[in-house]
């Protein structure tokens, strides 16, 4: 017998996990808990077994919630008519038919024209560049700057990064914040002294209705005060409604609640129903009868802006809007919100206050001495509200309550139910004390 032992099989190194996922260390890449392998309706299901009540519809954006067939059988039609159409120096019937709806969803005479984009990032992009090419044919190159606010968001793109007023690494990644100002909300009082100081070098103010990060609305007295100083000053106003709009905070678009409509308004996260990377950006008269005056071309283009099937489900989306009478849905879940996030703050003494308007809300929550609670207190909150049976997001100090608009009185008892287990487990590291 051979002494001679048969030669041991090569080792071989695990397979690597091959996706670089967003906002995620490597270490949790691969997490099963965290890969979804089913959406339907308002419930997600994970690679662990776990099925959950989708309460942040997607990232914002599935207000109708996953699955919608009437949308996914109108981008089929138009990927076997048209899988692909540019709009560089032309256009195709889809992003006309997209643009006259859109145009009559913001309200009549609102707006003039409709620009597509693929993001909520690059529309903010898109949204300052307009502003100054519109203020370099008025004669006024001189009008540089934008104004932003302290607590917004309004994307990761180098430029929305550099508009975006909550510190998210912009020096790391060397965003050129140079033209930027950003105010707080707060405090009315200190955008008409900039205004007063600068308003001659003001292009653009961009406001979000209601303050993406925290959930926070844009606060009246400030909402009075740039849209009457905008005639004095001459600059754009620009209104962020990629988070709010489409029904998310009530009517269509929240701006359709200001005195008079913003010059540009930005919708994005809606627009498809999730379905696509899309966003637009809605162009009132004053700025495009200008681009007329002068036959001006606004060097802006993205090669998958409004192609058919974006196009199409956008029309669908607003079709489905009207079949389903999301926006009175999205009245009736509010009014629920309301009682259940009162519930909330009755039952989880840690609950420092709510926020927010419509179907999108935020829970607030302090430790013992009033400090608004870390980034690591309020993961753990979320992920003992998801062993209950709900998804929510995470917020500075709170948790975002996003559900679709159209979620039914079962599943919001499920929310219910798992706001309250899950936020006494998730605070009971701080003694579950204001």
């Amino acid at each position: 017998m051979s002494n001679h032992r048969k030669p041991a099989a090569p080792q071989t190194a695990p397979p690597q996990y091959p996706l670089w996922e967003l906002l995620s260390p490597p270490s949790a890449f691969g997490d099963p808990q965290r890969r979804t392998v089913s959406a339907r309706g308002a419930v997600l299901r994970f690679a662990d077994g776990t099925r959950v009540f989708d309460a942040t519809s997607g990232l914002w954006n599935v207000n109708l919630g996953y699955g919608n067939e009437a949308i996914a059988d109108a981008m089929h039609v138009a990927l076997r008519d048209a899988s692909y159409l540019t709009l560089f120096r032309g256009s195709h019937d889809y992003a006309v038919n997209a643009s006259l709806r859109l145009l009559a969803a913001a309200g009549p005479d609102a707006y003039r024209r409709a620009i597509f984009s693929t993001s909520g990032g690059a529309a903010n992009d898109l949204a300052m560049k307009l502003a100054k090419q519109y203020a370099v044919l008025r004669g006024e190159p001189q009008r540089r700057l934008v104004i932003g606010f302290k607590g917004s968001y309004h994307g990761l793109t180098y430029g929305a990064f550099s508009l975006t007023g909550e510190a998210l690494g912009q020096a790391m990644y060397g965003v050129d914040v140079r033209h930027v100002r950003h105010l707080d909300p707060a405090r009315p009082q200190d955008f008409e002294t900039l205004m007063a100081r600068e308003g001659h070098r003001v292009a653009a103010v961009v406001c979000e209705p209601v303050l993406g990060s925290g959930v926070r609305p844009m606060p009246p007295e400030l909402l009075d005060a740039m849209d009457a100083l905008r005639e004095k000053y001459g600059y754009l106003l620009v209104a962020d409604e990629v988070a709010t709009g489409f029904g998310r905070t009530g009517p269509m678009f929240a701006s359709q609640r200001w005195h008079q409509p913003p010059d540009l308004l930005l919708t994005s996260k809606g627009l498809t129903n999730g379905t696509c990377a899309a966003s637009a950006v809605l162009v009132g008269d004053r700025v495009c009868a200008v681009f007329d005056e002068h036959d001006a071309v606004f060097i802006h283009a993205e090669t998958q802006a409004g192609t058919p099937p974006t196009c199409a489900a956008i029309t669908a989306t607003l079709d489905e809007f009207e079949r389903l009478d999301a926006l009175a849905a999205a009245d009736r879940v509010a009014e629920r919100l309301d009682v259940l996030l009162a519930n909330v703050a009755d039952h989880v003494p840690a609950v420092r206050a709510t926020s927010g308007a419509g179907c999108f809300r935020a829970i607030h929550l302090a430790d013992r001495d009033g400090a608004p609670y870390d980034a690591a207190a309020v993961q753990r909150c979320i992920t003992a509200i998801r062993a209950q049976g709900a998804l929510v997001y995470p917020g500075p100090g709170c948790v975002q309550v996003i559900p679709p608009l159209t979620s039914t009185v079962e599943e919001l008892e499920v929310l219910d139910a798992a706001l309250r287990k899950g936020l006494a487990d998730g605070t009971a590291a701080h003694g579950g004390a204001r």
